[in-house]
């Protein structure tokens, strides 16, 4: 048997950098793929390069299954870019674009719509709560086109005390709010991906009970804005390791780096860019940042999740692993 088949080898979660975008590869020791989000269009095909080199470091030369958030264009942007340069199998998304008075969200759904109507791949539009047919891996849909589950997992459903602690904000109009967000187990690893899903929905869905329960890796939602990461849900939900996929202008917020800093129980916040606007008072330290101020140099972050619990990150910038173990 393959030596990436072994007992105890680890999911590999790929942070790739498309500049305050997003783009989440996760591979499984059996070289089964997932993508979350696919970066911007354009910029000579640098966003669908990067996520082809983290395959490629993953070993893998196709992507199996993508997993579409919503239709912003830092999210959705560089599907026909991506399926150009790599083999995809499936697309997942939330149904059909909601934004339809701003330009360029409808330019990138209807690029999503040209690549889909080649009738080269599958498609899946789930519902709150279904499992997404991902092998080696439980991903379960949390949100999905403004929806929310509408029980608590296995193990949660206890009050939330940080409810008081978030204000009750004004409904979003956008698709930050159509965001499919999925909770992922991997073993004893729990890793939660709401993509942009705003503050408002947050709330929907962490007050008055916690209906997510405990999370071992947060992905930040909507690249540290301040328009999400209420009290309501980061400290609620606890986790031990959060990556912000941000860039060096657009999201990681002071508000959001203050309160993502002081969750109860967090071992550490890692950052795809320095944040201009957090500077030296609210950025992380260097160590844990890929990619620090000046020239663009597109590194990632990596986790390795075990089964255990273990999470393992990588810095690509310095080469150095810091474990976290359970």
């Amino acid at each position: 048997m393959p030596a990436f088949s072994q007992t105890g080898s680890p999911l590999q979660m790929y942070f790739i950098d498309v500049e305050g975008g997003q783009s989440t590869l996760l591979v499984t020791p059996e070289h089964g793929s997932l993508l979350i989000d696919t970066g911007w269009p354009d910029n000579a095909g640098r966003d669908a390069d990067r996520i082809v080199a983290a395959a490629k470091d993953a070993g893998i030369t196709r992507i199996d299954t993508v997993l579409l958030t919503h239709y912003h264009v830092d999210h959705t942007g560089g599907v026909p870019q991506l399926v150009a340069k790599i083999p995809v199998g499936t697309f997942i998304y939330h149904g059909p674009n909601r934004e339809t008075g701003d330009k360029p969200t409808v330019d990138a759904a209807t690029a999503f719509e040209k690549v889909l109507a080649t009738g080269k791949y599958k498609t899946i539009i789930p519902k709150p709560g279904d499992l997404l047919p991902i092998p080696g891996l439980k991903v379960q849909v949390i949100s999905a086109d403004g929806q929310l589950i509408a029980q608590p997992l296995p193990g949660a459903g206890a009050a939330n005390a940080y409810c008081a602690q978030s204000e009750i904000r004004p409904p979003d109009q956008t698709e930050n709010a159509r965001s499919l967000g999925v909770e992922m187990t991997y073993g004893k690893t729990r890793i939660l991906d709401l993509g942009d899903l705003t503050w408002d929905k947050e709330r929907a869905l962490m007050c008055p009970a916690n209906r997510l329960g405990h999370v071992d890796l947060l992905v930040v939602s909507h690249h540290g804005w301040y328009q999400s990461s209420s009290p309501a849900l980061v400290y609620a939900i606890t986790p031990r390791v959060a990556i912000m996929d941000n860039g060096a202008k657009k999201g990681g917020s002071t508000p959001t780096l203050q309160t993502i800093k002081k969750t109860p129980g967090l071992e550490a916040l890692w950052q795809l860019h320095y944040s201009e606007e957090g500077g030296a008072a609210n950025n992380v330290d260097a160590a844990r940042i890929a990619n620090l101020p000046g020239t663009d140099t597109g590194y990632f972050l990596k986790a390795s999740i075990y089964r255990n619990g273990e999470i393992d990150v990588l810095n690509a910038r310095t080469s150095a692993v810091v474990k976290y173990p359970k």
